[in-house]
């Protein structure tokens, strides 16, 4: 018997093969590709779809067949989640409610009914509550990861999306860990409409988050420059020096520890006792000192054919002149 799956049928008719982006021919649990010279096939797991393009990406569609913790896993068991609502936190987003506002009202002006796809949602990112909470917007959630909101299993190297699918793309605390972020963005470009929008939010002076799936981090500029085909809409800090500071701290203490009981210990004494230098971001965030110190950095724009080159992007610079 074949099992519903997590997406609705209208997005169903969105899906795309992700090795060659023709169309998917859904049979019993499984999709197949259209074109008889490519014929991958790709399974569904407990409703999710598993569209991996087994040739290029760095997890394996039999990875997720057999649930295997070579995946990412981002939820946390019940004891994780407890000591977290627990202990205050290290980091705070300081501009995330407020951009997804400012997302939502923009969306809204264009559609009466937008759709917006999510790379990295498996669980609901920091500030979406905004998005979720508008019945009158759609969200598509992707991930690598099996979690409580993933309806489609796909790597970012590669979206399995027909292009102009989308209204808009959101991809918050993600574009560090691929591979080639540059990539990931061309594919956002892609299954972006012509007016389309962007939101991303990535990392700058963050220590190593996600082990071996951890591999790049981005300054102002260098964002910027990887959304150089978006016309900017706005751009800034996210998360502050406050919060870079902080962590850097708990850092270095955690690098004189190989044990995880000795690890979590260290945590929760860094997190009482340096939990409030993330509130000096609120006054530091837009101070020209923050653009080179800041934790993390956020881009809103518009998808655009004109494409901002170098001598452009240099004189956007933002710092300590």
């Amino acid at each position: 018997m074949t099992k519903s799956l997590r997406l609705p049928d209208t997005v169903q008719e969105l899906l795309r093969c992700p090795v060659c982006k023709s169309n998917l021919i859904r049979t019993d649990d499984q999709f197949s590709c259209a074109n008889p010279v490519c014929q991958a096939h790709f399974p569904t797991v407990g409703g999710v779809p598993v569209l991996i393009n087994d040739n290029s990406s760095l997890f394996s569609i039999n990875d997720f067949i057999s649930q295997r913790q070579t995946t990412l896993n981002l939820t946390s068991n019940s004891v994780k989640t407890l000591i977290k609502r627990l202990l205050p936190g290290l980091g705070r987003n300081i501009n995330g409610k407020r951009n997804y506002q400012k997302l939502a009202a923009l969306l809204l002006t264009e559609s009466a009914e937008p759709r917006i796809l999510i790379i990295g949602g498996s669980i609901l990112g920091d500030g979406m509550e905004v998005l979720v909470g508008e019945s009158r917007i759609e969200l598509i959630e992707t991930d690598v990861s099996f979690g409580p909101r993933t309806q489609v299993i796909c790597d970012g190297h590669d979206l399995p999306f027909a292009n102009g699918a989308f209204d808009a793309v959101v991809v918050q605390a993600t574009l560090q860990y691929l591979l080639e972020p540059a990539k990931c963005v061309d594919e956002i470009h892609r299954v972006l409409k012509s007016t389309g929008l962007v939101y991303a939010e990535s990392a700058f002076m963050q220590q190593v988050v996600l082990g071996r799936y951890d591999f790049s981090r981005f300054t102002h500029l260098g964002h910027r420059h990887l959304f150089r085909r978006f016309e900017e809409v706005s751009s800034g800090v996210i998360c502050g020096p406050g919060m870079a500071l902080a962590w850097s701290v708990q850092f270095f203490f955690l690098s004189f520890a190989r044990s995880k009981m000795v690890r979590g210990l260290i945590r929760a004494f860094c997190q009482l006792g340096l939990f409030w230098i993330k509130y000096f971001d609120y006054y530091l965030a837009e101070k020209p000192g923050a653009y080179d110190a800041a934790s993390g950095f956020y881009f809103m724009g518009k998808k655009s054919e004109r494409v901002l080159n170098g001598r452009d992007l240099i004189c956007l610079y933002r710092g300590p002149q």
